[in-house]
Formats: structure tokens, C-alpha cells, sequence
């Protein structure tokens, strides 16, 4: 698959700003994929990062689709905001979470991608309330064949509202895909 241009434009902010946790393009592709489906009505993403993630998904979406993105740090979220500020259904927050995007969900997909996942003992409950029932929901930076208690993929794998599975994105890196049940 061809990289949008939007993409390519997020990665150039990537490397003016020195970032380097942005989505790969597996999971780039992985999340524009699931974008175009049919029927998306909201989309969100929780860790906006340079937009790389966010630009994947935009690109996908039919024009009249609203996204909403929210990213903690300041700079980050100024310079994203910047590089989607033509697309009047595209709004980056910046804050926490927690508390802007309760009011903006429910979502039908969601990408989290901020490093509060590694939480999912405190905050997955919060993140399953902002899924609408029929949701998607894409955890990316997850790391194959580890052993051991693992709080993510316990709870993400085996929550009673939740399908999900693990998915190989590169030999070294993999993701969670998985739809809130209702």
C-alpha cells in the first residue's frame, strides 16, 4: 500500500521534532484498513504523538466522518493540531484523556496508543466505556511471545465485554484487535 500523503507529511513532523514512537507502517496500514470499513461514525485515538497514527486513519475516513484525538504533551498536540488544520472533522485535544474524551465518546473505533495501556488494571474500564457496542479497538507496541503475567493482554484478552486476539504486525512487534460485544 502507498503511504498518503498526509502520512508522509506527519512523518516529515516526526523528524523535525526528533519523535520516534510513532505508529509503524504495519499498523499504519493496519488501522487505514479498518477506517475504510463501512459504517464508522466516530473514531478516536487516545496518544496522538506527530499524528502519524491519526493520518493513517483520516486518510481512510469518508470526509464527513469526525475524529478526535487527544495527546498530553503540549508541543506534540500544538504541532499535530497544525498538520490537520484544514479538515474541519478533525479535532486534536490536548490533555488528558481521562478527562476530554468521556464527553466525545462513544466511538465505533478507537486507537489506543498512548503509553497508558500499559495500565489496563486501572484504566481499561475506563477505555472499554468509551467503546460503543459493535467498537473496534487497535492496542499497537506490543511486544510477541512474552512470557509471564502480562496485565495488557490479561485484560484486554479475557474481558467478558470484549472479543479480541493478538496479531503479528512485524516479527518483533504485534497489536490487539478487538470489538466490544453488544
Amino acid at each position: 500500500m502507498r503511504e498518503p500523503p498526509l502520512v508522509s507529511r506527519a512523518r516529515e513532523l516526526e523528524h523535525e521534532l526528533g519523535f520516534t514512537h510513532s505508529s509503524t507502517p504495519e499498523v499504519g496500514q493496519l488501522l487505514h484498513l479498518l477506517a475504510a470499513q463501512r459504517g464508522r461514525a466516530r473514531v478516536g485515538e487516545l496518544g496522538t504523538g506527530c499524528g502519524v497514527g491519526a493520518a493513517w486513519i483520516v486518510s481512510a475516513l469518508p470526509p464527513a466522518v469526525p475524529f478526535v484525538t487527544v495527546e498530553l504533551d503540549e508541543t506534540l498536540a500544538g504541532a499535530s493540531a497544525g498538520l490537520f488544520e484544514a479538515d474541519e472533522n478533525v479535532r486534536v485535544l490536548h490533555g488528558d484523556w481521562h478527562e476530554l474524551m468521556p464527553p466525545e465518546a462513544p466511538f465505533d473505533l478507537l486507537f489506543y496508543d498512548g503509553g497508558g495501556k500499559q495500565r489496563a488494571d486501572q484504566d481499561g474500564e475506563e477505555v472499554v466505556d468509551l467503546l460503543a457496542p459493535g467498537a473496534t479497538i487497535v492496542m499497537n507496541d506490543l511486544t510477541p511471545g512474552r512470557s509471564g503475567h502480562d496485565v495488557v493482554r490479561q485484560f484486554w484478552l479475557n474481558h467478558p465485554e470484549i472479543t479480541a486476539l493478538e496479531l503479528l504486525t512485524t516479527p518483533e512487534t504485534s497489536v490487539i484487535l478487538g470489538t466490544r460485544n453488544g
